[in-house]
C-alpha cells in the first residue's frame, strides 16, 4: 500500500466517479459467468517505471494455471490514484456483472466496504488454511470488522520512522549515527541544520489536505501515537476520542515545523505531489535532511525503478520515531497496508481464495515482500536469515513492528482522517491557532462519528 495520495475536492471525486462509471465494462457485462476464469483486480501504479505488482502477479498466475489444469487467470489492472481506484473498486463491487473474483483492498477503506455489504466473509477459508496462524495477529486484526469476522488477507504491511541523511549531518555537525529520543531533539536538529546548512530542507513532516493520508500517517499519526495510549480512539467505550492534550502537542509540532521554516515552502508542503518529490528528488540529490516516512521508499530506487539509488544506503540514516517525551516504549511506528478480499458477489469465490492461498505460501509471499520493499505479516518469513538480509533496511523497519500502531479499522476513519487534514492544514498556514484547530476538529469529528466521542 504504498505512496498514498488522497483526492479530496468534491470535483475531482465526482470527476473520478464519472471516470469510473464509463470505465466498469472493462470487466464485461458477463464478468464471473465463466467457473473455470478467475478474474483477479488490482490497482497498477500510476508510474509507469514501477511494474513490481505486475510482474508479481503475473509469476503467481503462471504458477496458478499450472497447479489448475483447465483454470484461467484474467487480470484486470486499474491504473488510477488511490482515490480513483477506490471509486473505481466500489463502483465494480456494486454489481454482478462487473464485481471481479478477487479485489485489492486497502486497509484504510477496506470497512467501508465491509459495511456496504461488498464483501465476503473469509472466516470458513481461513479456518481450513494450515497457514493463516503464520500470520502477526495485528495483520490478522487489520481485515477484521466490527463484527468480529475477518474480510480480508494481508498480503504485507509496512512501518514508519526517520530517514536522514547523513552528509548532511556531518556537515551541520550532527553525529552521522543520530537517534534522537524525544520530539525537542527532532527539532533541536532540524534547527541546527537551518543554521548551518541554510540551502537545504532540515525537516519535511507531510500536512494538510493535499497530501492526504500521508498526512494523517506518516505525519500527525506518528506524533499523536507518541503521546499516549489510543489517543484517537478509545476501545473501551467504543468512542472517538476529541483533541485532548496530546492532539494539540502533535498540532503544536506541526506549527513549529512551517513556522519556524524548518519544513518545505508552505506551497511545496501542501502540493499533492510531495510525496514523490521527496522520494525522487529531495532525498536523492541531497536537498532534504530529516524525513519522517515510510518503510516503501527503497522501493523507488532498486533497479529498473527509472529511480535508481544503489547507494541510498549508505547516504541515508534510519532512526525510531521517539515518544513525545522518550517516555515507555520509546518508540512508535504506524503500520497499514493491503489485502485480498472476495467481494459477495464474485463468481468464484472458492477459486479466489485458493488463488489467495497460492499467493501466500511462504515463498510466494517472501518474494513478494522482498520486490516491494514490505514488511513481512508472516512470522515464518519476518525470521528467515534470507529475507532479513535482502535488502538494506529490511531489519530496521520490520523490528519496528514490535512498536507499530494501526488506524482505528472502523467506517467513519477516512472523514477522521480528512478532518486531522483540515486542522493540520491551518496550523501549517497559520490561518489558525492550535487552540482553534483543535476546536473546530472536535466539532467535526463529533458531526462524522455522530456523537460517538469521548474526551481523555
Amino acid at each position: 500500500m504504498r505512496r498514498r495520495r488522497r483526492a479530496t475536492a468534491p470535483l475531482a471525486l465526482a470527476a473520478s466517479a464519472l471516470l469510473a462509471a464509463t470505465t466498469l465494462t472493462a470487466c464485461g457485462d458477463d464478468s464471473g459467468s465463466d467457473p473455470d476464469t478467475l478474474k483477479v483486480s488490482f490497482k497498477q501504479s500510476t508510474d509507469n517505471s514501477i511494474k513490481v505488482q505486475d510482474k508479481n502477479l503475473a509469476a503467481i498466475k503462471k504458477q496458478f494455471e499450472k497447479e489448475n489444469p483447465g483454470k484461467k487467470v484474467e487480470l484486470i489492472p486499474i491504473k488510477a490514484p488511490d482515490a480513483e481506484y477506490y471509486t473505481k473498486v466500489q463502483q465494480m463491487l456494486r454489481s454482478a456483472k462487473t464485481a471481479p473474483d478477487l479485489v485489492y483492498e486497502d486497509t484504510f477503506l477496506i470497512n467501508s466496504d465491509i459495511t456496504s455489504g461488498y464483501l465476503t466473509p473469509l472466516d470458513p477459508y481461513l479456518k481450513k488454511w494450515k497457514d493463516w496462524p503464520q500470520f502477526i495477529e495485528t495483520a490478522q486484526a487489520a481485515a477484521k470488522a466490527e463484527d468480529g469476522k475477518t474480510y480480508g488477507v494481508p498480503d504485507g504491511t509496512d512501518t514508519r520512522g526517520i530517514w536522514y541523511s547523513k552528509a548532511l549531518f556531518k556537515k551541520a555537525g550532527l553525529p552521522e549515527d543520530w537517534q534522537p529520543k524525544n520530539w525537542a531533539e527532532i527539532l533541536d536538529a532540524a534547527r541546527t541544520i537551518k543554521k548551518k546548512v541554510p540551502d537545504v530542507i532540515p525537516l519535511n513532516v507531510y500536512t494538510g489536505k493535499p497530501g492526504g493520508e500521508q498526512s494523517t500517517m506518516q505525519g500527525f499519526e506518528m506524533l499523536l501515537y507518541g503521546t499516549g495510549a489510543d489517543p484517537l480512539y478509545d476501545p473501551s467505550s467504543k468512542k472517538w476520542v476529541q483533541g485532548n492534550q496530546g492532539f494539540k502537542d502533535s498540532l503544536e509540532f506541526v506549527e513549529t515545523v512551517y513556522k519556524e521554516k524548518l519544513g518545505p515552502p508552505v506551497e511545496d508542503a501542501l502540493d499533492p505531489n510531495i510525496g514523490t518529490r521527496v522520494r525522487g528528488e529531495l532525498l536523492p540529490e541531497g536537498k532534504l535532511a530529516i524525513n519522517l516516512d515510510g518503510s516503501w521508499l527503497p522501493q523507488d530506487w532498486l533497479e529498473g525503478s527509472g529511480h535508481e539509488w544503489p547507494t541510498w544506503s549508505e547516504e541515508l540514516g534510519l532512526a525510531p520515531m521517539p515518544t513525545q517525551n522518550g517516555q515507555a516504549p520509546g518508540k512508535v511506528s504506524m503500520s497499514g497496508g493491503w489485502t485480498w478480499a472476495i467481494p459477495s458477489k464474485a463468481a468464484n469465490k472458492d477459486l479466489a481464495f485458493e488463488f489467495i492461498k497460492t499467493m501466500q505460501t511462504k515463498e510466494n509471499a517472501q518474494r513478494w515482500y522482498i520486490a516491494n520493499s514490505g514488511i513481512a505479516v508472516r512470522n515464518d518469513v519476518a525470521e528467515d536469515p534470507e529475507y532479513v538480509k535482502a535488502q538494506p533496511g529490511i531489519k530496521f523497519f520490520t523490528d519496528l513492528v514490535e512498536f507499530t500502531h494501526y488506524r482505528p479499522a472502523y467506517p467513519a476513519y477516512p472523514q477522521v482522517s480528512v478532518a486531522i487534514q483540515e486542522a493540520m492544514e491551518s496550523v501549517t498556514t497559520g490561518d489558525s491557532s492550535v487552540d482553534e484547530a483543535a476546536s473546530t476538529y472536535d466539532e467535526e469529528l463529533e458531526s462524522v462519528t455522530k456523537g460517538e466521542v469521548t474526551k481523555k
